[in-house]
């Protein structure tokens, strides 16, 4: 199998300006959520890097695997998000986020949606205000991750904080 490096995005999704007004919502949509909610900021890190794990998104693993390393998590932590269920370094709250995030972006695969028994492990853990802002950050990523898998948005250049 041969490997090439990665291609130059496709589009300059900010060059037409309709698009970009809707990124720019699209944005204020995921700050009000990481500014407001009060899911632990570690559990939002955390869902949003094993999202974009399993989307396969380069960019969007680069920017959320050193957005957690700047916040002081771990690198053991961060290395383990892919191994979660294999690993003792995660609280049984994440570990329900994390599920859900890995059921929730596996959508498609599972016959019938979100099996109600990850549900209730989340519930256990997490409020409704909690649970609402999960299912959005999860909604949110996936939506990221496909703009950046379409576009071929490749990994290795964020700079943590570089977006405010």
């Amino acid at each position: 199998m041969e490997f090439s490096a990665p291609h130059a995005p496709r589009l300059n999704l900010f060059g037409d300006p309709v698009v970009a007004k809707a990124l720019k919502h699209f944005a204020s949509a995921s700050r009000a959520l990481i500014d407001g909610s009060r899911l632990p900021k570690a559990t939002q890190d955390l869902v949003t890097l094993r999202a974009s794990q399993i989307n396969g998104c380069g960019y969007c693993t680069d920017a959320h695997s050193k957005d957690l390393a700047h916040a002081g998590e771990s690198a053991v932590r961060i290395h383990l998000v892919a191994a979660w269920r294999e690993s003792t370094v995660f609280s049984e709250a994440e570990r329900a986020a994390l599920e859900l995030t890995e059921q929730g972006t596996r959508i498609a695969d599972a016959a019938g949606g979100v099996p109600d028994e990850v549900w209730a492990r989340a519930a256990k853990h997490y409020d409704e205000g909690q649970l609402s802002a999960l299912v959005l950050f999860i909604s949110l990523i996936n939506a990221s991750n496909r703009m950046g898998v379409i576009n071929r948005t490749a990994g290795g250049d964020y700079q943590p904080g570089q977006f405010g």
